[in-house]
């Protein structure tokens, strides 16, 4: 069982029985208990999430720097569901990477905009290709922001702020 399918189980029977235990629900999922009390505290982190997608060098060191923040970041490596991780993630933000070996980072960038649930989700595109074309391209696919490398830690914690606050007014 996927995390989003436990999750939804998990958050049913609570709903049905306020009083259950975590080792009830364990033992009604048949999971481990400690599964369950993972996920359930998951449930309480209440930062700002910040979905990476990609496969860029810098990756590891973007998300250091914005967990310094104290974002809750997640990096997902793929591309071809994109989409899915977005719905199982439910991200405040959705940092592309423009070297996505399976899909064109903008084209998921569009397939957001175009979605009625997950138009709204800013995004921002970090890319290694500089120049005007790739930045028409971005900002006509939808994208809020577009940060070139090499990355500047301190540069993109702002911009990433700055983006966030945009999105919450």
């Amino acid at each position: 069982m996927n995390n989003k399918n436990l999750d939804h189980e998990i958050l049913k029977l609570i709903e049905a029985h306020p009083e259950i235990t975590e080792k009830d629900i364990a033992s009604s999922l048949s999971v481990s208990e400690e599964l369950v009390k993972t996920r359930i505290e998951s449930f309480k982190d209440t930062r700002q999430k910040i979905l990476i997608m990609g496969e860029g060098s810098s990756t590891p060191n973007i998300k250091t720097a914005l967990e310094a923040e104290n974002y809750n970041v997640v990096k997902f490596s793929g591309g071809s569901s994109a989409l899915e991780a977005v719905k199982t993630e439910r991200p405040d933000l959705v940092l592309l990477d423009t070297g996505l070996a399976d899909i064109d980072s903008f084209k998921i960038c569009e397939q957001l905009r175009s979605s009625s649930n997950y138009w709204w989700i800013p995004v921002m595109v970090l890319s290694e290709r500089g120049g005007a074309k790739n930045w028409i391209k971005a900002f006509e696919s939808g994208v809020d922001d577009y940060v070139t490398a090499p990355f500047n830690p301190v540069e993109l914690r702002a911009r990433v702020g700055m983006v966030l606050r945009r999105a919450q007014v």
